[in-house]
């Protein structure tokens, strides 16, 4: 997101990308932080007019789980504190939709919270930390925006992991098919977080991010189907089937320390109806750039059609 969001931004905006590791594309303008490191933080934030935070733990297997802790509300406080010394009012935030739990139904900005990982759970601590800090500091502008899950060119997280298994041919659905999941495509993520900077620079706003309609798992399949021009057999195993396996790879995952594509977590959260409420967001203004259906499509392309000419690819979930 961050690469795709410099891309964005870098003709427009005199840009500084903190990251715990060097840019494959933007080394010119990227300085080694880490967001755990305040003094580091204060140090790198001089001269500074909006912060845009997206350092995360966020992979299902983070180990330590100490980690979420540590970098998503850690981080948080320190990212807050550094502002404050360097006069800097204005905040962008990448939460997560996991801050709800899984199984919800569409819940809006206003629904309770109730998540079920570390991660979601770290996330959640890291807005509680912003609403108290908001509370002394009525006259900042922070912007926080909860995306499902992301996926686009580049990425290997979840979505991609799908998308392969699809194409491949090696695709086993496991329930019946007809559970929603709500996707954003990385073009239109980077598109709304320009407009909050541009557009929404008062107060204290919260935004689901999804792109719509939502997809049902059948109909995902049938689309990469079309995308790709081939037919792709999709065999229905149950539920109970399908967890049983996601704890055999758990087991296999302990037994051989080694960090496995299939686990029962994501199992659950792939059989789980993933489906949020968006009106906020389509009531603010933005027009998405691209389409699901489009960003689906560019994804495939150029990961699965057109020849590669490097390796260079981002791990998420």
């Amino acid at each position: 997101m961050g690469t795709r969001l410099i891309d964005l931004l870098r003709h427009d905006y005199q840009l500084r990308n903190i990251d715990k590791r060097q840019s494959h594309f933007f080394s010119d303008i990227t300085v080694i932080g880490d967001v755990r490191d305040k003094d580091k933080m204060v140090e790198l934030l001089e001269g500074t007019d909006v912060v845009v935070l997206l350092a995360a733990e966020h992979r299902d297997d983070v180990s330590p789980v100490s980690l979420y802790y540590d970098v998503n509300v850690g981080g948080m406080r320190n990212v807050l504190a550094a502002m404050e010394v360097n006069g800097v009012n204005r905040l962008v935030f990448t939460s997560s939709v996991a801050v709800y739990g899984l199984n919800k139904k569409n819940p809006d900005e206003e629904h309770p919270k109730d998540p079920f990982n570390h991660y979601g759970k770290s996330k959640w601590q890291a807005e509680e930390v912003l609403q108290e800090w908001f509370k002394g500091h009525g006259d900042w502008n922070i912007n926080i925006l909860r995306p499902t899950v992301i996926f686009g060119e580049r990425n290997r997280g979840n979505v991609y992991n799908l998308l392969h298994q699809i194409s491949s041919g090696k695709f086993l659905m496991v329930g019946n098919g007809s559970n929603k999941k709500s996707m954003a495509y990385v073009g239109n993520i980077v598109a709304f977080i320009r407009f909050l900077i541009e557009e929404q620079s008062s107060g204290y706003n919260v935004y689901n991010y999804i792109d719509k309609p939502d997809m049902t798992m059948n109909e995902l399949v049938g689309h990469v189907s079309k995308v790709l021009k081939k037919h792709i057999p999709a065999t229905h195993f149950p539920y109970w089937l399908g967890m049983l396996g996601g704890y055999g790879f758990d087991f296999l995952a302990w037994l051989t320390r080694r960090k496995l594509t299939i686990s029962s977590v994501r199992v659950k959260k792939f059989c789980a109806t993933t489906q949020f409420d968006a009106r906020k967001v389509q009531m603010s203004g933005f027009k998405a750039p691209f389409t699901l259906g489009e960003g689906l499509a560019r994804t495939l392309e150029f990961e699965f059609v057109h020849p590669r000419t490097d390796d260079i690819t981002f791990k998420t979930e």
